[in-house]
């Protein structure tokens, strides 16, 4: 889906993520997708995590904020990265949260988790920012 332009699939991806959402214990207020560098937004033309934020949304009727968490600064995608150290240096100070989300319990939306990386560093941002709860929820697992 992210490399090659397979936007279609993002739907029935977003299902498998609601019916893990449905049979869990999971209670939150507000999906955010992991934001994409508005470069690498222009480069790709969409953001997987929002696609797959927004048809997750659609089956389990909670609303999508897009548009609090927001990365700043604008780095190497964490595919290229080595190792696990390489990988939380690469995202430190990446993000931020310009509010809107304080006191809310926050499920926080990605494509693919290799080190959690990206999802920490989301997640300090929005607990920073006064969020009460983050969980981060990824299509797939990269081990």
């Amino acid at each position: 889906m992210k490399y090659g332009n397979l936007r279609a699939i993002a739907a029935p991806l977003a299902s498998l993520i609601a019916e893990y959402v449905e049979s869990s214990l999971l209670d939150a207020d507000v999906l955010v997708p992991v934001p994409l560098h508005p470069r690498r937004l222009r480069e790709r033309g969409y953001n997987q995590s929002a696609l797959l934020a927004n048809g997750l949304a659609k089956l389990i009727g909670l609303p999508v904020d897009e548009t609090s968490l927001r990365r700043v600064k604008f780095v190497l995608p964490q595919a290229r990265t080595g190792s696990v150290e390489e990988r939380r240096t690469n995202v430190a100070g990446v993000f931020s949260c310009k509010g809107g989300l304080k006191d809310k319990r926050i499920m926080l939306i990605d494509d693919v988790s290799t080190s959690g990386a990206t999802l920490n560093s989301c997640a300090s941002a929005l607990k920073s920012a006064g969020a009460s709860a983050v969980w981060g929820l990824t299509l797939a697992r990269e081990i």
